[in-house]
């Protein structure tokens, strides 16, 4: 009987850690660490990839870094002084867990030089991560995490863009 129940919580145990893989803001904070740091993503492989029931997605990219075609602006209008946005958005406060999965996400990236954040960047009620990382000579990407309203409540958002070089600081 002490064997039957052992069992049974070992399975229950197991499967509460397979469910919590799947839940949606777990697949979209996965997505937006796997996909939207790298530099081939595209409109389409965005869609594909982040395109998740429960996951509101944005993403452009005005000056790709391989041949294929720019993705133009869908959604909100660009940030001035950027030509790349990835975003994942999703119910609820999910913003500590969040923030460390894009900040684990920049580190085996590779993405560890601090960089200086451009002004028209600012914090906002709810931000966790407002961080800027140094991609490379020429290139900033900003991190933005937190949450904030949305269209069914309180929405966790995950947010990487990239600055124009004009934006740079020396």
């Amino acid at each position: 009987m002490l064997q039957k129940s052992i069992i049974t919580l070992a399975s229950i145990c197991f499967a509460s850690v397979a469910a919590a893989g799947t839940t949606v803001p777990s697949k979209a904070m996965r997505g937006f660490a796997s996909h939207c740091f790298s530099p081939f993503l595209t409109a389409d492989k965005a869609a594909a990839r982040l395109g998740i029931d429960g996951v509101r997605w944005e993403f452009y990219d005005l000056d790709p870094f391989s041949s294929v075609a720019p993705s133009p602006v869908d959604g909100r209008a660009a940030t001035d002084g950027t030509d790349r946005r990835c975003e994942v958005a999703f119910d609820g406060d999910h913003a500590v867990q969040a923030a460390k999965t894009a900040v684990d996400a920049l580190t085996e990236q590779g993405i560890v030089t601090p960089a200086a954040l451009a002004s028209f960047f600012q914090s906002t009620t709810g931000t966790e991560v407002l961080a800027a990382r140094q991609l490379n000579p020429r290139r900033i990407a900003v991190v933005h995490v937190g949450t904030r309203e949305g269209s069914n409540g309180i929405e966790t958002f995950m947010t990487v863009e990239r600055l124009l070089p004009s934006e740079l600081k020396d």
